[in-house]
């Protein structure tokens, strides 16, 4: 007998024109099949179950009120778009969610009309709305806009560039806050603060939902609930919100679980609408599932698990992962030095700052969802004296560029940017892989450039870091486990700009720089097993370039390939500029480089997308001994 959940009304959509033809009776019968259908699916794929429960409701709501897909809904982040992707004509497909083939675990422009615009990084669905709500009234083919975002990424300061141009504009469009005062992590700052003060106590949740549903009342009633809301807060018109003096009409909050309230609600403002409407929705993350609810982290990202116990399925790690790895070593660093401080942005756990939180809870600083604001902040510290590390995953940081430009490099400031889920990450996909930052950090002036070749690696590298206080430097690291080493008691400090030596040959030669060593080393017991004599060296740092190293590797042998888990002009496109201004091209010895193709791999399981991507060991021992002239056809290793 199957354990799927039996869902008859859910079995008969279709498609959102089948949901609004259901009766609102119906419509929480659907939710409540939905929100069955997700558990099942998700319990047998992993993903981002928390957040999904949090909106079904409102999924069901938005999709019954709203004419999708000409109306055009967009989830902001989309981790919880699960509930939307079934309702959307993708139920058939629910379960190869954040499997290679399968369906995205984020909303996808080439996944599905009902998705108009593609998220995964936060606090871009009002700017996205915004954008298709002039596109509308300058004639083009589209409804009204509708961006659904949460409290914690309400809390950049791209929502609020947008909110203020929204306002600014005046034009009808709609964004719904989804307030369930849980990021990944607790929401911090004032925003937060201010959103549970809306409705913390009981005078202004009063205050609140009387300015919210006396614009949805008919004229007279309109009048006796301004006159009562004034006699509640003592004040002429009420005190309004921070979204009402931006120019948005604000409406709540309402239980977003209530579809008494948000049918209502929803059919009110699409008919009554004239300019941007902001609706506040309170909703729980993980509702309507026992485990989820009562989780810390209330299940926002899941493995595999058990439906009836919430147990999720566990594989014994082989090694430590690089995260744990990174914080237990920064927490020991900073044990033996009380100037270094840590930064995150709302992903305490995810970069391993917990660890040091734990022990020094003063000295870890959360700032949200917000890296801009995060690499300044650490170059304020900085310039103080402190050693701060920004712990920011690689395609995070990507949106904290220009002050990493402006504000770090070119005023020489010494933070430390411990840069977690460096190169493919698995199911999150092409939007989480950290792909591009050696290029993008490696062109500054004044900036150090490291990549930890294994787990041991990585502890020599926060040493490093710590003791580094010339300038700034970075150092990447990959999602996963390590190699498997022994470690140290403690890091050492590094050498700035000097690679190793890991095994000596004498035909070819691998340099890599990053968490492909251990493939690299592979590939070599691939080519030495055909009686090829391979060196395999780690650059450990992009800038400075070890140029001795690389012409000593150019000397003594007839190939060099050069390995790096990152995007084309990085590491190599260093490499090869050294050696061509040094007139060293010269053909003696045959220079490759491999990088990640010049394409977004789809997501799949981290070997999967490195063997997509034509970097396994097969590949490097492959490119290596052509570039050495060996015929491969006698070498049984394919092209």
């Amino acid at each position: 007998m199957s354990d799927r959940p039996l869902t008859p009304l859910l079995d008969r959509i279709s498609g959102p024109a089948d949901v609004r033809t259901l009766s609102d009776a119906a419509l929480r019968t659907l939710a409540d099949e939905v929100r069955a259908e997700v558990i099942s699916a998700v319990s047998e794929t992993g993903g981002h179950l928390g957040s999904s429960l949090g909106v079904v409701e409102l999924s069901v709501a938005i999709h019954a009120v709203f004419d999708t897909p000409r109306d055009k809904l967009i989830w902001d982040v989309g981790h919880q778009c699960y509930p939307h992707k079934v309702l959307t004509g993708r139920r058939d497909r629910i379960r190869t969610l954040r499997q290679e083939g399968g369906l995205s675990g984020f909303t996808k422009r080439s996944e599905s009309r009902f998705d108009p615009f593609g998220a995964a990084h936060s606090s871009t669905s009002i700017s996205a709305a915004l954008g298709f709500t002039i596109g509308r009234d300058m004639g083009q083919d589209t409804g009204d806009a509708i961006a659904v975002i949460g409290d914690g990424s309400i809390s950049a300061g791209m929502a609020y560039e947008a909110l203020n141009n929204a306002g600014s504009e005046g034009r009808r469009m709609f964004v719904i806050l989804n307030d369930n005062e849980m990021s990944i992590a607790p929401p911090v700052g004032a925003m937060s603060k201010y959103l549970s003060g809306l409705y913390a106590s009981p005078l202004g949740q009063m205050q609140k939902m009387a300015e919210g549903f006396e614009a949805a009342l008919p004229g007279p009633l309109r009048d006796h609930a301004r006159r009562a809301r004034q006699l509640v807060t003592g004040l002429p018109g009420g005190q309004g919100t921070l979204f009402e003096e931006l120019g948005f009409q604000y409406i709540g909050p309402i239980d977003g679980h209530d579809m008494d309230q948000l049918l209502p609600v929803l059919r009110a403002a699409k008919v009554r609408a004239t300019g941007p409407v902001l609706i506040h929705v309170c909703t729980v993350k993980g509702k309507g599932y026992g485990p989820a609810e009562s989780s810390a982290d209330k299940y926002h990202g899941v493995g595999k698990f058990n439906v009836g116990t919430g147990e999720q399925a566990k594989s014994k790690p082989n090694a430590p992962s690089y995260t744990k790895v990174f914080g237990e070593a920064l927490t020991l660093e900073a044990a033996h030095d009380p100037a270094i401080v840590g930064v995150t942005a709302a992903m305490p756990s995810g970069t391993g700052l917990d660890i040091m939180a734990k022990r020094f809870p003063g000295r870890v600083f959360d700032v949200g969802i917000a890296e801009q604001h995060g690499v300044t902040f650490a170059a304020g510290m900085a310039a103080t004296g402190l050693k701060p590390f920004c712990a920011i995953y690689s395609t995070f940081l990507q949106r904290g560029y220009d002050q990493i430009v402006h504000d770090v490099a070119l005023q020489n400031l010494p933070v430390r940017f411990a840069i977690d889920r460096a190169g493919l990450v698995g199911a999150d996909g092409p939007t989480h892989a950290g792909s591009f930052d050696i290029g993008y950090l490696a062109a500054l002036p004044n900036m150090v450039v490291m990549a930890a070749g294994d787990e041991v690696e990585l502890m020599h590298m926060v040493a490093t870091a710590a003791a580094y206080d010339a300038g700034p430097i970075a150092f990447r690291y990959p999602r996963g486990e390590g190699e498997g080493h022994v470690m140290p008691e403690r890091g050492s400090v590094l050498e700035i700009g000097k690679g190793r030596i890991v095994k000596e040959g004498s035909d070819i030669a691998l340099l890599s720089f990053g968490a492909h060593l251990g493939e690299s080393l592979r590939a070599a017991k691939l080519m030495e097993a055909r009686g090829v004599s391979v060196t395999v060296a780690d650059a450990r740092f992009a800038k400075p370039l070890d140029h001795a190293l690389i012409r000593q590797l150019l000397r003594h042998h007839r190939a060099l390939v050069t390995i790096e888990q990152g995007a084309q002009g990085g590491f190599g496109a260093m490499v090869l500029h050294s050696l061509a201004n040094d007139g060293l091209l010269d053909g003696r010895c045959q220079v490759r480089t491999m990088t990640l193709p010049d394409r977004f791999i789809d997501h799949a399981a981290p070997d999967a997308m490195y063997a997509d991507a034509g970097m396994t060991a097969t590949d490097i021992a492959a490119t290596a001994l052509q570039a050495a002239g060996v015929d491969l056809r006698k070498t049984n290793i394919r092209a």
